[in-house]
This record gives C-alpha cells, sequence and structure tokens, in this order.
C-alpha cells in the first residue's frame, strides 16, 4: 500500500480515556433506575452514536423511556465527571507532533455530539490542530455506517482508501474499513477483548512504532524503547520518490 495522504482519528478511548468515564456515566444511569451495566451491554453499544446507543440500552432492560431523556442525562453526568478524570491516551501527543512535522493532514471522527468534543478538544486546545472535525451531528448515518469517514476523505480532497483511521471499536473500525480507508485499531481497556478482524492492522496503543511504519514517519527518540512485539501489517509502499534507501520504512508481514 502507498503511505496514507491523511490521518483520522476517532476520539472517545482512542484520544482519551474516555470510555473509562464513559462505564461510570453508564453504570450510574441504570443504577438509579436498579439496572446493571455489563460489558455484554458495552460491547453492544461502544463507538454508536447516541441515538442507536440509548435505543439499545431502552431494548436491552424493557425501558420505557425516551433516548434523548437518556441522552441528555448520561450527557450530564459525563460532562460533571470528565474534566477531572480526563487523560489523553498514550502516544498522543508524540503522534499528533509527527503528522505536523511531516506535514500529513488530520482530523477527528467522532460519534459523540459535538458539544462533548468542544469540550474535551478544548481541555488540551487541541481542535486548531486539526483540518476539521465531524460529529454524530454531522452526519444522518453513524458508525458502523461509513457516512462519517466517506465525509472525512471528501473534505480532504481525497479517496478514502488514501486516508488512514485510527480506532477504538469494532463499530468504528467497521465504519473506516467499509469506506475503504486503512484502518488500524488501537483497542482500550474496555475494547480489547472485542473482535477486530475488520482492522488492517492491531496495535496496543498510540505509541506503537508500526503506526509509525505505514506513515512512513520516524519513531520519536522520546518513545524509542518503547516498540511492542508481535505487531504485524501490512507492506508500505513510500510514494516519495526522492526519500533515500535508509528513510523507506520498514517492511512488515502481511496481515
Amino acid at each position: 500500500m502507498r503511505r496514507p495522504l491523511a490521518v483520522v482519528f476517532d476520539m472517545d478511548g482512542l484520544m482519551f480515556n474516555t470510555e473509562e468515564v464513559y462505564w461510570d456515566v453508564a453504570t450510574e444511569l441504570l443504577a438509579r433506575r436498579g439496572l446493571v451495566f455489563t460489558q455484554e451491554l458495552n460491547a453492544a453499544i461502544m463507538g454508536r452514536p447516541p441515538k442507536p446507543c440509548f435505543e439499545t440500552i431502552i431494548r436491552w432492560h424493557n425501558l420505557n423511556e425516551r433516548w434523548e431523556d437518556l441522552a441528555a442525562e448520561s450527557e450530564s453526568l459525563f460532562l460533571q465527571l470528565v474534566e477531572s478524570r480526563l487523560a489523553p491516551m498514550p502516544g498522543l501527543f508524540e503522534l499528533l507532533e509527527a503528522l505536523e512535522a511531516a506535514g500529513i493532514p488530520k482530523a477527528v471522527c467522532t460519534s459523540s455530539r459535538r458539544r462533548v468534543l468542544e469540550k474535551l478538544l478544548g481541555v488540551f486546545d487541541l481542535e486548531p490542530r486539526f483540518a476539521f472535525t465531524l460529529t454524530a451531528e454531522d452526519v444522518a448515518e453513524g458508525k458502523p455506517h461509513p457516512e462519517i469517514y466517506l465525509r472525512a476523505a471528501e473534505r480532504f480532497g481525497i479517496r478514502p482508501e488514501e486516508m488512514m483511521v485510527l480506532e477504538d471499536s469494532p463499530a468504528g473500525c467497521a465504519a473506516g474499513r467499509a469506506a475503504g480507508a486503512f484502518v488500524i485499531a488501537v483497542p482500550n481497556v474496555n475494547s480489547k477483548g472485542m473482535e477486530f478482524s475488520c482492522a488492517h492492522l492491531v496495535v496496543p496503543s498510540l505509541a506503537s512504532p508500526a503506526i509509525y511504519e505505514v506513515l512512513g514517519l520516524a519513531y520519536p527518540e522520546s518513545l524509542a524503547g518503547g516498540s511492542r512485539p508481535g505487531e504485524s501489517g501490512p507492506e508500505v509502499e513510500d510514494s516519495s520518490p526522492n526519500r533515500s534507501p535508509k528513510e523507506q520504512p520498514a517492511r512488515q508481514r502481511s496481515d
């Protein structure tokens, strides 16, 4: 494959540790109703936009409530908790800096609402560092439908197959793959046991050397020494004619 011309980041659980906060929010939301939030329900809703997420919760527990009301209550709980607990995922800032140094544009595509995206990116003043952001409110169909990633490719002015998608959930990976993008799964503590066969590559964190190899970028010295064994993926073809052999990206096993 050729080196990606642009990179799209999911947000929750990929850029930030928000899936841990969402777990506590869902636990409290259901506890108020005498119910228990389980790993099985979490797997069914992870990576989905608000409407199908809360409709699934309603069906799962046979609740007589509107999804909009559950979503509003959940968002209020989340915003109360998140600022004091928000942390970037390992390797996020180093990857952003490497992409910026190489002139590779980047965007965020999330199933969250824009209010939440602006809150989270605002904590670290990250929104100006992205070419654009797309949220659940910008598309008619949420993940795993590919619409959000097709729109991202259109905004970048490239073909979807020229774009890298970084995701932490099976639904997000399925959306990226269906769009035609090169998909790297980066499971978090809540999704690491899930099925990621739709991803081209699965890595343990954003600090993975394999991400840099696919992008044809030098691995940051600040992360050196933290390579992870057992990562495999496609061969990467460098489309830049002026790179020297020493600069060529490492070859990886075919998946």
